[in-house]
């Protein structure tokens, strides 16, 4: 019997997971714990709250406290209270919990292994499975975390970003991140 394409995305992500349980320090902080921490790390400051990591990786508001808890006991992210709201509070990452980040995406072999399907490639797998990722998403009715510069609320107002759907100027840097409010265009 031929592998099946979920065989292929299994054993990557069994690969990816074994990588991380070789490096010493990664392979004593749950999995889960490792997913929140590189969220937090590519989304926006729409998306850098509790409910934002919650809805990411789909899990209870239970479980995704709990393990923001061991992060911050691990000074590997930090509270923010929002500005405007006081309600709100941003979970952002600190130095050392970017360093892990770059631990967890520093894995050689995988980035070696992309580089050489050669560059027209690589684009043509990425896009395959961001189409891929869409439709499961709208399939299970779930949010998109789209980059904010691809998302329809995206606008320009005096030639500096700005979210139609907030009503608010964005950051330019944020525009490269992901956004728990993104809608694709069209």
């Amino acid at each position: 019997m031929a592998l099946s394409f979920f065989d292929y995305v299994e054993r990557i992500n069994s690969l990816l997971r074994s990588w991380q349980r070789d490096d010493a320090e990664l392979s004593m902080v749950p999995a889960v714990q490792l997913s929140a921490l590189r969220y937090l790390s590519i989304c926006n400051h729409y998306s850098d709250t509790v409910m934002g990591v919650t809805d990411y990786l789909g899990l209870t508001k239970g479980t995704v406290s709990q393990s923001l808890k061991a992060l911050e006991e691990r000074q590997w992210i930090y509270k923010e209270p929002d500005l405007q709201d006081k309600r709100i509070v941003h979970l952002k990452p600190t130095a050392a919990g970017l360093a892990v980040v770059q631990q967890l995406v520093a894995v050689q072999v995988l980035q070696q292994a992309v580089q050489q399907l050669g560059p027209e490639l690589e684009q043509q797998l990425t896009d395959a499975l961001h189409q891929l990722l869409s439709h499961v998403q709208q399939q299970e009715q779930r949010k998109s975390f789209g980059v904010c510069k691809s998302c329809r609320f995206h606008q320009q107002q005096d030639g500096l970003p700005f979210c139609g759907l907030t009503q608010q100027p964005l950051p330019v840097t944020s525009t490269e991140l992901i956004c728990r409010e993104h809608q694709d265009t069209a």
